[in-house]
């Protein structure tokens, strides 16, 4: 039921509730009170984009609340299959790119934060180009624009078509094999050796992200020291490294902030956003 609902390039926006970001209820919720004009208003343009429709999208269109039931169950159906499993992998990789992002718009502003997104977009003041399916043009127009990284998204961003709805815009992350939850046959040797007070020290000091330089001062050893440390920690699949100019930026995995936590693990959160 949902793969005619995005046959590509557009992505219908009441299929992205704001309400998405407090969880998948929330977003169900917020699906099903859907107003028949927007429901009107995006299964047009997906009539006028895409090819032929099954006859239950008419009955989408119109607002037909069993047919708002079914698509509501059919991805509840969806999220506990295909997103559930792989959502803590899917939270380490939003999480490392937000800490990156983070830190580059602490460090070089707005326009360091916008310059970086390259290739992916290109920040020409005042304009932001980004590479999209659909060419369209979204005025702010003082509104402001929330950037959102996105592990399921695939290519390129998006953007919701409605104007008149928050400029937000979505992006995907780039995937790394190494974050995510330890795989079953990883070496012993690699959580073994995190045995030791100083490197539990650089794995506690991280917090929400840190360079190398930042660990060193804060646990009293040197740059040397963190990166032996964190080669290790990487190598256990507890934390994550990424490249922010001539610095690297530490931030721990789900597996990593479980093991700070005293737990075995982490249930997936059921946040359901835009993972």
């Amino acid at each position: 039921m949902l793969l005619p609902l995005v046959p590509g390039p557009y992505f219908p926006d009441f299929l992205t509730p704001a309400e998405g970001a407090l969880g998948l209820p929330s977003a169900l919720e917020a699906l099903l009170s859907t107003p028949k004009s927007r429901l009107r208003d995006d299964m047009t343009e997906l009539a006028r984009l895409g090819g032929p429709a099954p006859p239950w999208m008419r009955s989408l269109a119109e607002g037909d609340p069993r047919t708002l039931e079914r698509l509501t169950a059919a991805m509840r159906s969806q999220y506990e299959t295909a997103v559930a499993p792989f959502w803590a992998e899917a939270r380490a990789h939003v999480a490392a790119e937000r800490a990156r992002r983070a830190r580059i718009l602490l460090d070089r502003g707005c326009e360091g934060l916008l310059q970086s997104y390259v290739p992916m977009m290109r920040w020409k003041p005042p304009i932001l180009e980004v590479d999209v399916q659909v060419d369209r043009t979204l005025r702010l127009d003082g509104r402001g624009l929330l950037l959102v990284p996105s592990y399921f998204s695939w290519r390129t961003p998006d953007v919701l078509r409605d104007p008149s709805l928050p400029p937000v815009l979505v992006y995907p992350v780039e995937h790394d094999p190494t974050l995510g939850t330890t795989p079953s046959g990883a070496p012993r040797m690699s959580v073994a050796a995190l045995i030791g007070q100083t490197r539990s020290s650089v794995l506690e000091s991280i917090g929400d992200g840190s360079t190398t330089s930042e660990l060193a001062r804060r646990v009293g050893v040197s740059a040397a020291s963190v990166s032996q440390h964190t080669t290790v920690l990487r190598e256990a699949r507890l934390i994550h490294t990424s490249r922010i100019g001539r610095a690297v930026l530490h931030t721990l995995t789900p597996l990593g902030a479980a093991l700070l936590d005293g737990a075995p693990g982490r249930a997936p959160d059921d946040r359901f956003g835009y993972g």
